[in-house]
C-alpha cells in the first residue's frame, strides 16, 4: 500500500512538471511570436515613404519581400561564421552547382594563410569553388573593337544576372571583406577613394554628414565633417587630397580642410547642389552642377562665379576628361552633354547634346569618362540612367568631345538612385567590364563585349540596395554602400596578370 501511495505521489508530481514545462513553453512561444510580430526593421521598410512616379502596391510587395530575403540571409551568414568558415566559403557554397551533392565531393578545408580562400582539389567540379564566374577571352575575339556599330544587350532576360561558369580563368575575384563601416546612421548616397589614392576614402550621406577614413592595415575614420543640413548629393576631392568640396540639396556648397576636419568657406545657391567636380588641371576651378539647369564654374580661392552655362533640365552628375578641356554632364531627362572648357579663364560652351532613344526619360545617375578602352580603342564615356540603362560611348577628342554609342545595356529599373563604374583592365586581350550596386543588395559585374549573359560575377554581402560604388587607385579594394548606411570594402584578389597591367 505504501509503495502504491508513494508511486501515485510521484505520477503526481510528474505530471504537474509536465504541465508546468508545457505552459512555459507556450509562453516562450507566445513572446516569440510578438517578438516577431513587433520587428522594427519590417515595419521601417513597410512605411518608408514612396516616390511619385512608383506604384504603392508594387513598392510596398518589393520592400516586404526584400526585407524578408535580408532578414534569411543574415541568419544563413550569421550560422556560417558560427561554424568558423569564412565569407567567401559561404559565397561558394550558395553558388554551388545543382548536381554538387550527389556528386559526393570530399569537403575542401581553408587555411589562414590562403585568405580564407578554398583550395582547389584535383576534382573536375573545383571550378566553382574560385568565384563566382569566369570570363573568355574568345568572347573578345568574336567582336570587332575597331567596328562603330551600335549593339544593344538586354540583361533583363531570365538568367542573364546569374554569373555563368564557363572557361577556367577568373574574370574578377575576391578575397571577401577587407573592412566594414557602419557608423552611419543614414542612407549612402556618394562614395569616392582620394585621387591617385589607395586607402583615403570618403563618403556622404543622406543626414548632411561627410565621413573621411582610411582602409590601411587598421582601417578607422579619420574625420567626421558636419555642416550640410540636408543630403550630400556630390563631394569630390582636390589633386593633392588636401581638400573635398561637397553639394547638397540645402543650396549650398562647402570646401572642407581634411587635415582640421573644419569648412573653410561656403558658397550659397538659389536651388539645390547636385554634382561638383574640381578641375582636373586648375585646381583653382570649381564646376557645380544644380537644379537650375546650371553648371556654374566657382573661383576656389574666392567663391565667385566665374562663368556658367544653362542646360534643358536639372544638372543631375558630371565628370571631367583628363585634359580639363571638357565636361560631360547628364541632366534630369536622360540627355548628355559635351561642354567645351577653357582651363585659364573657365568659360564654358556647350558643343554637342546627344538625346537617348527611350520614350520615358529618367535621370542621368553616373557619367564616367575613361581616357582608353579596349573595346573604343580610345577614350569613352559611361552613363547610367534611374530607369536601368547603362550606355557605352566613343568620345571623339578632335570633334569637341563628340559621343557615338557603342553598346547598351539593359537593367531592371531603379526606385534609388544608383551608380556604376569602370572596372580596372585585366588585360590587354579581355572585354570591357563595368561595375555596378543593385536593389537586391548584390554589386554586379557586367562584360559590355558579350552579346549574352553579360553578369560575370556578382559580390553578396548587403543587406539593403547598394546605392554607391568607387575603385581605389591601387585596383585593389571596391568599396561599395547602401540605403541602410553600411559601406563594404572589398578586397580583390592579385594574380601575376593583374600586377602586369
Amino acid at each position: 500500500m505504501a509503495e502504491q501511495r508513494n508511486g501515485t505521489v510521484n505520477d503526481g508530481d510528474s505530471q504537474t512538471e509536465e504541465n508546468h514545462n508545457s505552459n512555459k513553453n507556450n509562453n516562450n512561444i507566445d513572446d516569440n511570436n510578438k517578438n516577431k510580430n513587433s520587428d522594427p526593421d519590417l515595419f521601417c521598410c513597410l512605411l518608408q515613404p514612396a516616390t511619385a512616379d512608383g506604384d504603392p502596391e508594387y513598392i510596398g510587395i518589393r520592400r516586404l519581400l526584400l526585407h524578408r530575403k535580408a532578414e534569411a540571409g543574415i541568419i544563413r551568414r550569421r550560422d556560417w561564421r558560427c561554424n568558423g568558415r569564412t565569407y567567401v566559403a559561404y559565397r561558394n557554397y550558395i553558388c554551388r552547382p545543382r548536381n554538387w551533392e550527389s556528386s559526393h565531393v570530399r569537403s575542401l578545408q581553408t587555411t589562414p594563410g590562403n585568405s580564407g580562400r578554398w583550395i582547389p582539389p584535383p576534382s573536375p567540379l573545383s571550378r566553382w569553388s574560385e568565384v563566382d564566374s569566369w570570363s573568355s577571352s574568345r568572347d573578345v575575339q568574336s567582336g570587332n573593337p575597331a567596328s562603330n556599330h551600335r549593339t544593344s544587350f538586354d540583361s533583363s532576360a531570365s538568367g542573364s544576372d546569374r554569373p555563368r561558369h564557363r572557361g577556367v580563368e577568373p574574370a574578377y575575384s575576391f578575397v571577401g571583406m577587407h573592412c566594414i563601416f557602419d557608423q552611419c546612421k543614414a542612407s549612402v548616397t556618394v562614395l569616392k577613394f582620394g585621387h591617385m589614392s589607395s586607402d583615403l576614402l570618403a563618403y556622404g550621406a543622406s543626414d548632411g554628414t561627410l565621413t573621411v577614413c582610411t582602409v590601411s592595415e587598421k582601417p578607422s575614420v579619420i574625420k567626421q565633417l558636419n555642416g550640410h543640413s540636408k543630403d550630400v548629393t556630390d563631394f569630390d576631392f582636390s589633386s593633392n587630397n588636401q581638400y573635398i568640396a561637397s553639394s547638397s540639396l540645402d543650396k549650398t556648397v562647402r570646401v572642407w580642410e581634411i587635415a582640421k576636419g573644419i569648412c573653410i568657406r561656403v558658397i550659397y545657391g538659389v536651388s539645390s547642389q547636385l554634382c561638383i567636380r574640381f578641375h582636373p588641371v586648375n585646381n583653382n576651378f570649381l564646376s557645380v552642377g544644380n537644379a537650375n539647369k546650371e553648371i556654374n564654374v566657382f573661383n576656389f580661392s574666392t567663391g565667385r562665379i566665374i562663368n556658367k552655362s544653362v542646360f534643358d533640365s536639372e544638372v543631375t552628375s558630371m565628370d571631367h576628361d583628363h585634359t580639363g578641356h571638357l565636361i560631360f554632364c547628364g541632366d534630369a531627362q536622360g540627355y548628355i552633354y559635351s561642354v567645351n572648357m577653357n582651363s585659364h579663364t573657365g568659360v564654358l560652351s556647350r558643343s554637342h547634346r546627344y538625346r537617348s532613344s527611350n520614350r520615358h526619360k529618367s535621370p542621368v545617375t553616373t557619367v564616367q569618362y575613361r581616357s582608353f578602352s579596349l573595346l573604343a580603342r580610345g577614350p569613352v564615356l559611361l552613363t547610367c540612367t534611374q530607369d536601368g540603362h547603362l550606355s557605352f560611348f566613343s568620345v571623339a577628342m578632335e570633334i569637341k568631345g563628340y559621343l557615338t554609342l557603342r553598346c547598351s545595356l539593359k537593367l531592371a529599373p531603379r526606385i534609388h538612385k544608383i551608380q556604376a563604374s569602370f572596372c580596372p583592365l585585366l588585360s590587354l586581350e579581355k572585354g570591357e567590364f563595368i561595375v555596378t550596386g543593385s536593389e537586391d543588395s548584390n554589386v554586379y559585374f557586367y562584360d559590355l563585349t558579350r552579346p549574352r549573359h553579360t553578369c560575370v560575377n556578382k559580390l553578396q554581402g548587403h543587406r539593403f540596395p547598394v546605392t554607391a560604388i568607387a575603385w581605389n587607385h591601387g585596383e585593389n579594394f571596391l568599396a561599395s554602400s547602401d540605403f541602410y548606411g553600411v559601406v563594404i570594402v572589398w578586397k580583390r584578389e592579385r594574380t601575376n596578370e593583374n600586377k602586369n597591367i
